[in-house]
This record gives structure tokens, C-alpha cells and sequence, in this order.
């Protein structure tokens, strides 16, 4: 079913935003926001008068990764989708796209990121985040691997160590946590968020859009040189969780909303 402006792009001074619009469940991804998130970053690496990016969540979540509850994963009568399949189709372009456009994404992160919705966030040049912002890498409470470039980025941004720590036990990282350790570049109150991002996406909408173009490129070139080749590797790996006893345990108990009996299986 075709949910009605599931994403809203408006564009302004040459700063467009981008807002996940699915408020009631936390902005999750199902197959239509994956896939008109794409064709968004796509229409607006072409157009010359978007010089920088705002991406968003509506309502009091960024994004809470995927809609567990809109696929068949946890039905063992029903024919499960490829995990590896639908990383390949769905979130690996997102966050493509977002690294090949050459105009600055700011992430401007309202509440909790997580899963995907994490990795999202990460992929973006810049992070202005709420007080009441939080990042999770949550795969593993459903017994899955980190994707969507998380297990490449992740640990770039704020070392190995931390980032197996935070990827294994799905801890909450606040958005102070997340400042200390050099994952976010500001923080501010909740309702200063949007005026905060769009005042950088502003600045620099005005500025040398080339060279910014070309310092990203050249960025990906130093530390993200194997982005693709990674997040290949991640669907791989996903697909192999995916068929795992312990990704159905996973998502059984997520949705009885009771704790997992992993068997390590």
C-alpha cells in the first residue's frame, strides 16, 4: 500500500530537505521510503540549484531503521525475502547515493537512529543532533550483522574498538556520548535543531560548491575508498544471519515484544 508523502523533499535558497515522513513508526524504512529516497538524492545530485542537503526524520525520531513489522520474516509458512537481496536493492544505493553526491549532507537528527537508520545518519558529511538524539546499532537484537555501510563507516569515524563494542551490544549512544567521542559535530536543544542545520545548510549553499564537491571526493578517496566493495560484503554477510535461528528468534521476540532465547544457531 502506498503510504501518501512517506518522503518530502523541499528546496529553498538552494538548501533542500529531505524528511523521512512516516512519524508514527519512528520514520522505519519499508520498501517504498528505501526506494523513494533514492530517486530523491538522484533528482538532486542533477539539479544545479541545490547546493546543500538537510536529511531528517518527522515527528520525535530520526529513523528507527527497518519496518520489522512490514516483512515476513518471522512466518516460517511464508517465503522470507533475501536479506542480501533487499540490502542490494534498497540500502545500498541510499547510501551510495548520499556519499557520490558532491554538495554537503547534513544530518540533522531529531530523536533516535537506529539499525539502518544509524547507518543513515553516518553516512552523511556532517551530524547536528538534539539533546534527545541517540544512536543504536540494533542488529544484533535481532541477531543480525551491521549494514548499510555501518561495519565500514562506523569504525572510521570512531575507532575499531568502540565501534565492535557498540555494534555487539546494541548499547545507546546519547547525543553527549556521541559529541565526546567525535561521532556528531554539535548538539543542541530540540527545538533550535532545524534552525540550527538550516543556518549551516545555508552557509554553505553560499559557498564554493566545487571545491566542496571535490573535498568530499577526495575525502571518499582517503577513507572510504572500499565503500562499495564493503557494503557488497555486508549483504553477503547478512544473507547468511538472515537464514540464522537466532535472526527468527530475534524477530519472534521483538514482535511478541518479549527478550530472545538465542540458541547461537
Amino acid at each position: 500500500m502506498t503510504e501518501e508523502n512517506i518522503l518530502l523533499v523541499e528546496k529553498q535558497n538552494g538548501v533542500a530537505t529531505v524528511t523521512l515522513n512516516r512519524p508514527d513508526k519512528l520514520n522505519a524504512f519499508n520498501d517504498e521510503l528505501t526506494f523513494k529516497l533514492q530517486d530523491a538524492f538522484k533528482e538532486l545530485a542533477k539539479d544545479n540549484s541545490v547546493r546543500s542537503i538537510i536529511l531528517t526524520g518527522a515527528g520525535r525520531g530520526f529513523c528507527s531503521g527497518q519496518d520489522l513489522q512490514n516483512r515476513n520474516f518471522s512466518d516460517n509458512t511464508s517465503q522470507k525475502p533475501s536479506l542480501g537481496d533487499s540490502i542490494r536493492r534498497r540500502y545500498n544505493p541510499c547510501i551510495i547515493a548520499i556519499r557520490r553526491i558532491e554538495k554537503p549532507v547534513i544530518a540533522a537528527v531529531n530523536g533516535v537512529a537506529a539499525g539502518a537508520g544509524s547507518s543513515l545518519a553516518l553516512a552523511c558529511d556532517l551530524r547536528i543532533v538534539s539533546e534527545g538524539a541517540a544512536f543504536i546499532q540494533s542488529f544484533s537484537k535481532v541477531g543480525l550483522v551491521p549494514d548499510s555501510g555501518a561495519t565500514f563507516i562506523l569504525p572510521r569515524l570512531i575507532g575499531a574498538t568502540k565501534a565492535y563494542e557498540l555494534m555487539i551490544t546494541a548499547d545507546k549512544l546519547d547525543a553527549k556520548q556521541a559529541l565526546e567521542i567525535g561521532l556528531v559535530n554539535k548538539i543542541v536543544p530540540q527545538e533550535q535543531l532545524m534552525p540550527e542545520a538550516l543556518a549551516l545548510a545555508n552557509r554553505l549553499a553560499t559557498g564554493p560548491t566545487k571545491a566542496f564537491g571535490l573535498t568530499k571526493r577526495a575525502l571518499n578517496k582517503a577513507i572510504f575508498p572500499d565503500l562499495e566493495q564493503l557494503l557488497e560484503y555486508e549483504a553477503h554477510l547478512q544473507e547468511i544471519a538472515g537464514h540464522s535461528d537466532d535472526f527468527q528468534e530475534g524477530v519472534k521476540a521483538f514482535l511478541e515484544k518479549r527478550q530472545p532465547a538465542y540458541s547461537g544457531r
